[in-house]
């Protein structure tokens, strides 16, 4: 089974005043859906649009895996267990909450930031030691296992024409980051996304160059 969601049918957040552009894929904070509350481990893929100088001030997180992918542009992080990163295109963020954290996300450059953000609810017991790092220039292809929620992050790259294999798992969430991809009859473009159930030897072909951030969820 796929279940196309459409970018613009995302629920509106953020501060349009402060130069914050929220987008919630799952129900998020006041937008409340009992029938969106999330698939498999994930419960949030949020784009985020902050303009220069905006950002979301200290705030706290506990027992959620949040990682994080910019689309364009620069995010500074900084947190409660010392860490203090500029994560830019390319770089795969995780911050695992454990037992509690609190942390800043900015846009202290001059251009325009985009990200998309996903958090995923841990399955092995709760708690344990809060957990971050950046892994820089990630490549096409290259899994990021998230192994406290038993979930794989594959980034994938695609050219016009070509077609890639969807992991053969129970659940498996595709967000289109840029350009436009076919699932069957489908056409998914930007902020688009699919959730498929019993995906086992299906494919998404290339209509342009496109980029696309797929969960393995297990």
């Amino acid at each position: 089974m796929a279940d196309v969601r459409r970018g613009r049918e995302r629920y509106r957040g953020g501060d349009a005043a402060a130069g914050i552009e929220s987008l919630h894929a799952f129900s998020f904070g006041h937008h409340y859906d009992p029938d969106n509350l999330r698939f498999g481990a994930l419960m949030a893929c949020n784009e985020e649009r902050l303009a220069p100088g905006a950002g979301f001030d200290e705030h706290p997180h506990r027992d959620v895996e949040i990682v994080t992918w910019v689309v364009e542009g620069e995010l500074t992080h900084r947190d409660s267990q010392g860490h203090a990163s500029v994560v830019r295109t390319g770089d795969v963020q995780r911050l695992s909450a454990g037992t509690g954290v609190r942390h800043v996300e900015r846009n202290d450059a001059e251009e325009p930031l985009t990200f998309v953000q996903m958090w995923l609810e841990p399955s092995r017991q709760p708690g344990g030691e809060p957990e971050y790092e950046v892994v820089r220039g990630i490549a096409d292809g290259t899994p990021y296992a998230l192994d406290r929620a038993g979930a794989v992050l594959h980034i994938r790259r695609v050219t016009p024409g070509e077609r890639i294999a969807l992991p053969d798992a129970p659940r498996v969430y595709a967000h289109v980051v840029r350009g436009a991809v076919r699932l069957d009859e489908s056409v998914l473009g930007p902020g688009d996304a699919v959730r498929i159930t019993g995906c086992e030897g299906r494919e998404i072909a290339a209509i342009d160059g496109a980029e696309l951030l797929v969960w393995e969820l297990r």
